[in-house]
């Protein structure tokens, strides 16, 4: 037999001893060495250089942008495109062109986000109020700076704030712009960092102005006199509660219900609504009503359409004949973005770290930051008037004897010996002398050196102002307040934004919209609901149900009652009887389980018309129990339509009754035996899922099967079951008080 070849071995490849380490040291790396060195600068670089607005009221990239368009002149230039203004900023700005044209963008007088805009913008920008108003590209729109914009820029080059180096050291930029007026509460401003964001109102420019200097000239100023609410660029009302806006200008956060404006067309019937809550758009209204109206929800509107043009926003409703307007925008209001909440969280960086601060706080940052530009300002001032000074102190060292200083020129041989002998010869530094070496031979005449003289005293008079201002906390606070008020004899617009009190606000109530009138419900054992008008019961009161199926329990209600199911694993489904079709005894009805979304093998136990909650329930239990429960304990706020833990788990739940009054009730058992109770042995216990007490002592085989009020039984002797102390053993039901009890405690077998 031929030997079989061996088969040749497969090579390993070689290993890099490198490649090993690094694998070994990426596997042995705690995962918060990991966080520290790689998430954590990542983190850190989101909240200070991106998301978060300083106290000057920008984020980098704003003001990036704008520091951008004041170095090329569109401070007081002609607009240029916004595709050179895009690729300039890039010095800056190494995210891209698209980021930082969607910045312009935002910052646009076009674009209408901001009360304050500092773009003035030509072209389309697009619309704040609109989801899908793409705007132009770049190279289709033009730009300049602002009018206002003079008031972030004013006295930059006085040194007022730090220039630091841009990303790659070529140039530099401003670490803060020094804004002369608190723009950081003026324009709107959102962010999201890591862990963390921030979202800052709007106010208008008048009222911030107005309010920082009374804060300034007194610190117990009350700022909701002067600074009444928030002011957006989109106009709308807001609600106003008073307690709540007291929280958000002390704590920084806080909630704002905006509602839009509307106005109503008598001849062509419709409504027109030209101003929406900041936080929406028109797209997410229309949408939400064309859903409530395909849902039959509303049915008064014929159509709606948004016909926004150049004149502004503007969505239209057309009504039905006969409809409410007022209390057609009630319910649109309520159900729909026409009404809107915009949360505030006043988070700012202040030093490189995050504070969420009232109203109060900021401006007082605010107030010591500008306190410091200026300083800076004035200190600046100071400087080179103090240089110009010691520059004309030499001169006039000199024009005392003109002739000697000619002679020392005149004679000097070499000309880098100029400057250090007029230093001797006069005692004057070299700055000194350099400066009267270049005085031009024309100068020196009677008019130039008395002009000189007259000028050195003027400066003495400046420099002692200056530094009289420099080390007055009075002057410097009325700099800043002169300041404030040319910034609001300038720029101060009227309010967008309206202001109604939660009182004079009427609210869409469910209740209200729902027809009113008497029901009759039926519910099956199988979980089968109907409900039917006393007139439709008149006409045909016999019951039609399902093979096998019967009734368990009818009530007298109104077409605005709610429903409680309870079911056999421990819940509770809350249904209003509106939400059901009125139908006829004929009809085999509604199949709660569907209806009210079940859980998979879920059953209905019993029902319960809890009226207006002020009542209490009795919950039977196979193992004896009863529990007494107060009904508000089934009462929600919000419109929950399913409760857990609804009741207790121990046992299974037999059937539910309500109480409104002490009365006697009747218990039954598998084994035949019957208890009467009064219903005043119980204490009522809030809780939901409470166990209960024991009402019957039941032997291991048997359990309890129903329960009714007396007056719903058959029961002639009375005084057979009555018990006065709970937990008893009832006693055995004689032929005559079974009636159709017999029946019942079979079906539970």
């Amino acid at each position: 037999m031929a030997k079989k070849k061996a088969e040749p071995e497969m090579k390993k490849p070689p290993v890099n001893p490198d490649v090993m380490g690094l694998q070994a040291q990426v596997l042995e790396q705690p995962i918060t060495e990991t966080l520290e060195t790689n998430y954590m600068p990542y983190a850190m670089s989101v909240i200070i250089s991106r998301a978060i607005p300083e106290i000057d009221g920008f984020k980098p990239s704003h003001r990036k942008l704008l520091y951008t368009m004041y170095k090329m002149g569109l401070l007081t230039g002609a607009r240029t495109k916004s595709a050179n203004i895009a690729g300039q900023t890039m010095r800056l700005n190494p995210h891209g062109d698209a980021a930082i044209y969607d910045t312009m963008v935002r910052l646009s007088k076009g674009h209408e986000a901001l009360l304050t805009p500092f773009v003035d913008s030509k072209g389309n920008f697009g619309k704040h109020y609109s989801r899908d108003m793409a705007w132009a590209a770049p190279r289709y729109t033009e730009a300049k700076l602002s009018a206002i914009c003079a008031e972030l820029f004013k006295d930059i080059d006085k040194d007022t704030v730090d220039m630091v180096d841009n990303y790659d050291g070529t140039m530099k930029e401003p670490s803060l712009l020094p804004t002369s007026f608190p723009n950081v509460l003026v324009n709107a401003n959102m962010g999201i960092a890591v862990g963390m964001a921030s979202q800052i109102s709007g106010f208008n420019l008048g009222e911030v102005c107005e309010t920082t200097i009374a804060y300034i000239n007194d610190p117990d100023h009350n700022l909701l006199s002067t600074l009444p609410a928030p002011d957006f660029s989109t106009g709308g009302e807001i609600i106003y509660n008073a307690a709540e806006m007291e929280n958000i200008y002390r704590t920084g956060r806080g909630s704002i219900r905006i509602r839009s404006r509307w106005r109503y067309l008598p001849k062509e019937n419709m409504i027109e609504v030209y101003e929406i809550p900041y936080s929406t758009t028109a797209e997410q209204i229309i949408e939400k009503v064309v859903e409530l109206s395909k849902a039959g929800k509303v049915r008064e509107i014929s159509d709606i359409r948004d016909e926004t043009d150049l004149s502004g926003l503007k969505i239209t409703i057309d009504l039905k004949r006969g409809t409410d307007a007022d209390k057609l925008m009630q319910k649109l209001s309520k159900l729909t973005p026409l009404t809107e909440s915009y949360a505030c969280n006043f988070n700012i960086l202040i030093g490189g770290n995050p504070r969420v601060m009232g109203v109060g706080e900021i401006l007082d940052e605010w107030i010591a930051w500008r306190t410091e530009c200026v300083k800076r300002r004035v200190y600046f001032d100071l400087t080179r008037r103090k240089e110009k000074l010691h520059l004309l102190k030499g001169l006039g060292k000199i024009l005392l004897d003109i002739d000697k200083a000619i002679r020392i020129i005149r004679e000097t041989e070499r000309e880098a010996d100029v400057i250090p002998n007029l230093m001797i010869g006069f005692g004057i530094d070299q700055i000194q002398a350099e400066y009267v070496a270049e005085i031009k031979l024309r100068n020196i005449n009677r008019e130039y050196i008395l002009k000189r003289v007259e000028e050195t005293e003027q400066l003495e008079k400046e420099i002692a102002d200056l530094e009289d201002t420099l080390a007055s906390r009075r002057r410097i606070r009325a700099i800043i307040t002169s300041e404030l008020k040319d910034v609001m004899k300038k720029h101060a617009q009227p309010r967008r934004t309206g202001i109604v009190y939660t009182e004079e606000v009427e609210e869409f109530s469910e209740e209200d919209a729902v027809e009113d009138y008497p029901v009759n419900l039926f519910v099956t054992r199988d979980g089968y609901f109907k409900k039917i008008t006393p007139q439709s019961l008149r006409m045909s009161s016999e019951q039609k149900f399902k093979e096998n199926d019967s009734l368990a329990r009818s009530y007298e209600a109104t077409n605005r009652a709610e429903l409680l199911v309870f079911t056999d694993r421990q819940q509770c489904y809350k249904a209003r009887v509106s939400d059901f079709e009125d139908t006829k005894a004929s009809a085999l009805g509604t199949y709660l389980p569907s209806k009210l979304g079940f859980d998979e093998g879920e059953t209905v136990v019993d029902t319960v018309v809890p009226g207006d909650y002020s009542g209490q329930i009795l919950m039977f239990y196979e193992n004896g129990k009863v529990a007494r429960v107060p009904l508000e304990s089934y009462a929600t706020k919000t419109n929950r339509k399913r409760l857990t833990g609804a009741c207790s788990d121990k046992s299974p739940l037999v059937c539910v009754l309500p109480l409104a009054e002490e009365t006697e009730m009747a218990v039954y058992t598998s084994e035949g035996r019957a208890l009467v109770f009064n219903t005043a042995l119980l204490q009522p216990i809030s809780s939901r899922a409470t166990q209960g007490v024991a009402l019957m002592k039941i032997k291991p085989r048997f359990r309890l099967t129903d329960a009714k009020p007396l007056a719903a039984t058959d029961i002639r002797d009375i005084a057979r079951y009555r018990v006065r102390s709970i937990p008893a053993l009832g006693a055995l039901l004689k032929e005559e008080d079974k009636g159709n009890e017999q029946m019942s405690m079979l079906d539970g077998e």
